[in-house]
């Protein structure tokens, strides 16, 4: 098959719309549903991004995408007791580490996960087909399915659930080309190999770099390398914890991120674990009343006459003050970005997420004034030499 014709564009207006090869066929299968414009840009960003994951670490690996940018990326390392029972899985008893994976990138940010589309570096498996029939989401691309797990996936969204196979040998042409305003791009693929060589300019006073700092590093640059620039990305224990995508500033990516990051270890709170919501309540529901409870506008769940639809319970107010103090315990956490820090306010905001290795360009004209931020909180820092911008 050399093309598909979609029902549209980015937009119901915009048709007539497709996907084509001007040589060859495609390299993927439709094995259910009918994928549009925007589900085949997220699946073929998130189908690059972990198969780069999965050279970089030996890793089965996961993204979930929302709006052609990655709401999460991780590696299968085991969960904690923890982050199971954050990320809604465990009641599932043993994950496979593909499994792990994904509940990883879903888990990271579940409100911008929600309605996602997933991409798997493995074979899908019963245990990930599981998981993922329970969440909202509009589809899949994989290399391949179990039997089972394709059943299981077929059932969503009354069977409409969109599942692509991707012939995971396809190699691109090296020149890539894009139209924009009827006028045609044309550049190098991005081919750039993200490793451990990157990270051997260690430019602050302390150079202590463990092996799993250097994995979280490769995480958030291999997710920077897709995701709307301007962006960074934190990572701690194997998976994006915070991605800021698409600011003009640079400072309000290291903003947003870190605010997502800080959300992250926040959902780990005894205040929050310890949260009892009514029967029934749906997962979307949960994550939002959380988002809620821990920022700013928590009166919205807390206040008499809101909290009766959604917890057993009142729960007590999550003053700033505690949430401060459980932030604090929050370390060893790995950024990325995807161009220079301009500033060292960015350092600042990092390090009040627990950010303890960075890894940027340089050359900036106040790289000096960046590096002395970091040495002032003692953290470990790698001039890259590498832009990784995504437009």
């Amino acid at each position: 098959m050399t093309e598909l014709e979609l029902k549209y564009g980015c937009n119901p207006n915009q048709k007539p719309s497709r996907i084509f090869m001007e040589k060859g066929d495609l390299p993927i299968t439709v094995l259910n549903g009918k994928p549009g414009y925007i589900n085949f840009m997220d699946a073929f960003n998130g189908w690059q991004l972990v198969s780069e994951l999965k050279k970089a670490t030996g890793l089965p690996s996961a993204t979930s995408f929302k709006h052609v940018s990655p709401a999460g990326a991780a590696v299968g390392l085991p969960l904690s007791d923890t982050l199971k029972k954050i990320y809604w899985v465990d009641d599932l008893g043993e994950l496979t580490p593909l499994a792990s994976a994904y509940a990883r990138a879903r888990g990271a940010d579940r409100m911008s996960s929600y309605g996602d589309f997933i991409s798997l570096s493995d074979v899908c498996d019963v245990c990930t087909a599981k998981m993922i029939k329970r969440e909202v989401s509009d589809g899949i691309i994989a290399p391949g399915y179990e039997p089972e797990a394709l059943e299981i996936l077929r059932s969503k969204k009354k069977g409409n659930y969109a599942i692509i196979q991707i012939d995971e040998n396809y190699k691109p042409d090296p020149i890539e080309h894009k139209q924009v305003f009827g006028i045609t791009f044309e550049q190098g693929r991005n081919e750039l190999k993200i490793d451990d060589e990157l990270f051997a300019n260690i430019v602050t006073e302390n150079k202590n770099l463990p092996e799993s700092a250097k994995i979280d590093l490769a995480i958030s640059l291999i997710t920077l390398k897709y995701t709307q620039s301007n962006s960074v990305a934190y990572a701690c224990g194997g998976q994006a914890i915070g991605i800021g995508a698409g600011q003009q500033s640079r400072i309000h990516c290291t903003r947003l991120a870190g605010t997502k990051a800080d959300n992250w270890w926040l959902r780990q709170s005894p205040q929050v674990m310890g949260l009892q919501f009514v029967d029934g309540i749906g997962r979307p529901d949960r994550d939002n009343a959380i988002d809620n409870y821990i920022g700013e506008d928590f009166m919205d769940v807390v206040a008499d006459g809101a909290w009766q639809r959604i917890f057993k319970e009142q729960p007590k107010i999550f003053t700033a003050e505690e949430k401060r103090e459980w932030l604090d315990k929050l370390s060893g956490v790995s950024l990325g970005s995807d161009a220079f820090f301009p500033f060292g306010d960015n350092i600042e905001r990092a390090h009040r997420s627990g950010v303890l290795y960075v890894a940027e360009p340089g050359g900036s004209i106040r790289d000096d004034n960046v590096i002395e931020t970091c040495n002032k909180y003692n953290m470990v820092m790698a001039f890259t030499g590498i832009r990784l911008f995504h437009h």
